[in-house]
């Protein structure tokens, strides 16, 4: 095992495995920016390194801080968390070179699903199903309408090497494409640096399912059930859920093992997650995570299993110590991404926390690094915790999700904490009948009742 390990990450996932190590009893180092100086993790931590300004890039993507900072402390092994380096290979790779173990993936994996062209091909040949597409990226040179009628419209144009929505353009009929290929190009070389598009079947009204999987890289992998992310704003998730209400037991064990035993075939090492659109009963792979999800709480809650302590484990060079038949899924968990912004308008609401009361009792667990009198920082993403609950049925989820929802205080700053109210309240939510598009239509809607 690991005799010190640095956090390259700050927040409520910094805390998480912050949280993991200290059950493990591994001496932790957190990395911060100057701004964060009194985040929870740094207070926590064994170590505090500060490497840089506010801005990320020179903080949090600043690799040779970063790699000081292992040196001066000792640490053996860095856990990127999410976001920031976490799927950055060649942070991977430097790391590797001088003697430091990074809590993930190889550098080569990283590579493979980081690129959407090389991450379908590969998918493809490992079992997986894909969804209609282009052969590869497309090119100036290509004769892009042949493409989309062999496809068939609508279509979706999309970066390669992209996420988060940016780089992403739908095409309904033949006289849009030109423009949807032109907008994603440009958005694309903005974003990523990189203009590579590639094009694939545009579905109308599919859910998001995502698969986790663990490997040990030795050749032995399992899969954890799915979680149900459909609930998404600008392609953002915003609310998931375990197991999805849109499978029923054959499906799931069907589809987990697809990925599973691609995970095999890969001899894939750690944590990550396979994503999909469904729709009509068949599942269309979409890319793969190859990291720490934000949802992944509500696995852990239905199956008992510390992602976290697994990903440490594999690092470090276990093999598996969970075989398929070891994995139950029990009851149901629903995870509410609590962010610092209106609920209403979405702007930032950077400031100092008021008052903090986080919620309690059987099955409710709040994973946020922030408390009384924290000043939240406006350089960072506007997650500021998640609110995570378990239940015996999905009903007795909902239900204490609709309690632990009225229990949370954050004053202050603004919150989404309203909007959650109001989904927990909406028949289509009960019934768990919505798909990626039904959040921008109720907020849609939303905002003309109020005009």
């Amino acid at each position: 095992m690991f005799s010190k390990i640095l956090i390259a990450n700050r927040g409520e996932i910094a805390l998480r495995i912050l949280r993991a190590c200290r059950e493990l009893g591994i001496p932790t180092v957190a990395v911060h920016s100057t701004a964060d100086e009194n985040a929870m993790h740094v207070r926590l931590a064994d170590e505090s390194v500060c490497i840089g300004p506010p801005v990320a890039r020179d903080s949090y993507l600043n690799i040779p801080q970063i790699l000081a900072a292992c040196e001066i402390t000792g640490a053996d092994a860095v856990h990127p968390g999410y976001g920031f380096l976490s799927e950055n290979a060649r942070f991977a790779e430097i790391l590797e070179a001088h003697g430091i173990t990074f809590i993930g993936p190889t550098s080569d994996h990283i590579r493979i699903m980081g690129d959407k062209i090389q991450a379908k091909t590969t998918a493809e040949q490992l079992g997986i199903p894909v969804v209609p597409g282009s052969d590869g990226g497309i090119t100036p040179e290509d004769d892009v309408h042949a493409i989309a009628d062999h496809i068939g419209y609508p279509v979706l144009v999309k970066a390669a090497a992209g996420g988060g929505g940016r780089g992403m353009k739908v095409a309904q009929t033949k006289a849009d494409l030109d423009t949807a290929i032109s907008t994603a190009r440009a958005e694309a070389k903005a974003a990523f640096g990189d203009d590579a598009l590639y094009m694939e079947k545009y579905l109308g009204k599919p859910r998001h399912i995502e698969v986790q999987v663990l490997g040990d890289g030795q050749g032995n992998a399992i899969h954890l059930g799915e979680r149900d992310c459909s609930l998404q704003r600008r392609h953002q998730k915003v609310f998931e859920e375990c197991p999805s209400p849109a499978l029923n037991d054959a499906q799931r064990k069907n589809i987990g093992e697809i990925c599973a035993d691609a995970m095999r075939k890969l001899k894939y090492r750690g944590a990550g997650t396979i994503e999909f659109l469904y729709e009509n009963g068949e599942f269309y792979f979409i890319e793969m995570n190859t990291r720490l999800q934000v949802e992944h709480p509500v696995t852990e809650m239905v199956t008992g299993i510390d992602l976290v302590n697994e990903q440490i484990r594999i690092a470090s060079g276990a093999t598996l110590g969970i075989d398929q038949q070891d994995v139950t899924f029990e009851g149901h968990a629903i995870e509410c991404r609590i962010n610092a912004e209106n609920a209403a308008t979405f702007a930032p609401s950077p400031g100092t926390i008021t008052h903090y009361h986080p919620p309690g009792g059987l099955g409710v667990r709040v994973d946020s690094g922030v408390y009384q009198g924290y000043k939240i920082p406006p350089h960072y993403d506007s997650l500021i915790g998640k609110l995570i609950v378990h239940g015996r049925t999905r009903v007795e989820c909902m239900m204490r999700l609709r309690r632990c929802l009225a229990e949370f205080v954050v004053d202050g700053i603004d919150t989404t904490i309203p909007l959650f109210t109001k989904l927990v309240d909406n028949q289509d939510i009960a019934n768990g009948a919505y798909d990626i598009h039904w959040l921008e239509k109720f907020l849609a809607e939303e905002s003309q009742k109020e005009q």
